[in-house]
C-alpha cells in the first residue's frame, strides 16, 4: 500500500531494513537468521533494501538493541531512505515507541508482519473477522502509540484490513468489537464443529505443516483439487476438503490448512480454532515437511508447538518429508530419515512416493479400525452399501433372509452403526469359511 503521506510515485513499494537481536539460546541453523523474516516481508509486499543483526546475551529494555547498533540502525535508514524498519522480534508498544522516536521512521515486529499478510490473505467472512480480531487484540496494547502515529504514517504494511478503521477507535469501542467478534467466531465455531461431526462416517484425514511446505501442492497431487498454489507464505489461510479416493478402494476426506509458523501469533492461533476444527476432528494428521530446507528441524518443532496449543500433539501424526526432490543431496534425507524412521518421503510436484504414502496412510487408519461382525436383511441395501465403501469385507455368511458380513472398519463407524440400531459384534476372533 503507498505510504500518501510521503507523495511517493505510484506503484513505489515501501522500502523495508530488517532488524533482528540473536541471543545466546538461540538455536537456529540458517545461514542468515533474517531468511525467514526477509520471505515474510516479501509476501508482504515490502522491498527490503538493508538488515542489521546485533548478537547480545540480553535485550536493551527500552530499545532493544544496543544504544550503538540504534545510531547504526538509524544511518541505514537514512541511506536508503527507507519507509519502515521491521524487527524479527516481538517488540512491546514503549519498545517501539522509543525505536520510532530514535530512528524516525516506522517501526514493526515480526507479529505485525504476519497479520498484515493474513489481513491481505483474507477472502472469506470468516477469516476476515479472524484477522481482525487479532489485529485488535495486538493493538489493544499500543493504541496511544497508535492514535499519535497515525498522522506520520498513514497506510502501508501493519495498517491494513480490517484492523485499520479500528485502530482510531477508543479502547472502549476496540474492546466492545473484540468481545462482538469472540461471540461471531464462537458460533462459527459450534457450526464447523456439526459440519465436521457430519462427516464422521468417512475416515478424515488434514494435512497440517509449516506454511509453504508444500501442502496445496501434496492436496492437488491426491486428489485434483486445483487448490491455488503459490511460492509465498500463507498462501492459504482457509480450510479445503476434497474426496481422495484410494487406488485400493475407499475413499477419505482430505483438509488442506493454513500453514504454521515459528512464533505464531498466540490470537492467531486462537483466532483460527474454528478454521483448524478439520485438524482437531480428523482421524489422521499428515505433518508435511520441506525436506530441502536446511532448518526443517526447526520447523518440525515449530509445528508441533503450535499443535500442543491446539491440544493436538497427542493426536496420530504420519510426518511427510515432501519436496525431496529439491533437496541439495541425499544426506538431507537420510538425516531427517535417521530422526524420524516412519516418515515417508515424497515430492508432490513430481509426483513421486505417493503410492508409499497411500500405504502408510492405510495402515495408520487400520490401526484406529476394529474387527466385527454384523447382520443386516439381506433387502438392507443401504448398509450394505455403506459397509462396501467404508469396511474392509472378509467374509459374508448367509442365510434365508440375513446376511452376516465379518469386516474391519473404523471405530466410529461400528459406533455409528450401532447408534441406529444394527447389531454389531467386536472382536471377531478369526474369519469365517465361506
Amino acid at each position: 500500500m503507498i505510504d500518501t503521506s510521503r507523495n511517493e510515485p505510484l506503484g513505489r513499494r515501501e522500502q523495508a531494513i530488517l532488524a533482528g537481536v540473536v541471543l545466546p539460546h538461540h538455536d537456529s541453523q540458517a545461514d542468515d537468521p533474517l531468511e525467514e523474516l526477509r520471505g515474510l516481508v516479501k509476501t508482504a509486499g515490502l522491498k527490503v533494501v538493508g538488515s542489521l543483526l546485533q548478537k547480545r546475551r540480553q535485550i536493551d529494555v527500552a530499545t532493544y538493541l544496543g544504544a550503538g547498533k540504534v545510531t547504526e540502525l538509524k544511518e541505514l535508514a537514512q541511506a536508503h531512505e527507507a519507509d519502515v524498519v521491521v524487527f524479527d522480534n516481538d517488540l512491546d508498544p514503549a519498545q517501539t515507541r522509543n525505536l520510532e522516536r530514535e530512528l524516525n521512521v516506522k517501526v514493526i515486529d515480526r507479529t505485525e508482519v504476519i497479520l498484515d499478510i493474513f489481513a491481505t490473505h483474507a477472502r472469506t467472512h470468516e477469516a476476515h473477522l479472524q484477522v481482525e480480531l487479532a489485529q485488535l487484540e495486538y493493538a489493544m496494547p499500543r493504541l496511544k502509540r497508535m492514535w499519535t502515529h497515525l498522522s506520520r504514517y498513514k497506510g502501508g504494511i501493519g495498517l491494513r484490513g480490517p484492523g485499520e478503521k479500528q485502530l482510531e477507535e477508543d479502547r472502549r469501542l476496540v474492546g466492545h468489537r473484540i468481545s462482538e467478534l469472540k461471540s461471531k467466531l464462537a458460533k462459527i465455531q459450534a457450526r464447523k464443529e456439526r459440519e465436521v461431526a457430519s462427516r464422521a462416517l468417512v475416515p478424515k484425514v488434514s494435512l497440517v505443516g509449516y506454511t509453504n511446505a508444500g501442502k496445496s501442492t501434496l492436496m492437488n497431487a491426491l486428489t485434483d483439487a486445483d487448490v491455488l498454489v503459490e511460492d509465498k507464505l500463507f498462501a492459504t489461510l482457509d480450510t479445503r476438503t476434497r474426496r481422495w479416493k484410494l487406488k485400493g478402494g475407499g475413499h477419505v476426506l482430505l483438509s488442506d490448512t493454513v500453514g504454521f509458523i515459528r512464533d505464531l501469533p498466540h490470537s492467531l492461533v486462537a483466532s483460527f480454532k474454528a478454521t483448524l476444527e478439520e485438524a482437531r476432528q480428523a482421524d489422521l494428521l499428515l505433518h508435511v515437511v520441506d525436506a530441502s530446507s536446511p532448518i526443517a528441524e526447526e520447523q518440525i518443532r515449530a509445528v508441533k508447538q503450535v499443535l500442543a496449543e491446539l491440544e493436538l500433539d497427542d493426536h496420530p501424526t504420519l510426518l511427510v518429508l515432501n519436496k525431496a526432490d529439491r533437496a541439495p543431496d541425499q544426506s538431507y534425507l537420510d538425516v531427517l530419515r535417521a530422526h524420524h524412521a516412519d516418515s515417508v518421503i515424497t515430492s508432490a510436484a513430481k509426483g513421486m512416493g505417493l503410492d508409499r504414502l497411500e500405504a502408510a496412510v492405510r495402515d495408520a487408519l487400520a490401526e484406529r479400525s476394529v474387527e466385527a461382525e454384523i447382520e443386516v436383511d439381506l433387502a438392507d441395501g443401504r448398509t450394505q452399501s455403506y459397509l462396501a465403501r467404508h469396511a474392509e469385507i472378509r467374509d459374508r455368511i448367509y442365510t434365508a433372509d440375513r446376511v452376516r458380513i465379518v469386516c474391519r472398519l473404523p471405530r466410529r463407524c461400528a459406533d455409528s452403526l450401532r447408534d441406529h440400531g444394527i447389531d454389531v459384534q467386536l472382536g471377531v476372533p478369526a474369519l469365517r469359511a465361506s
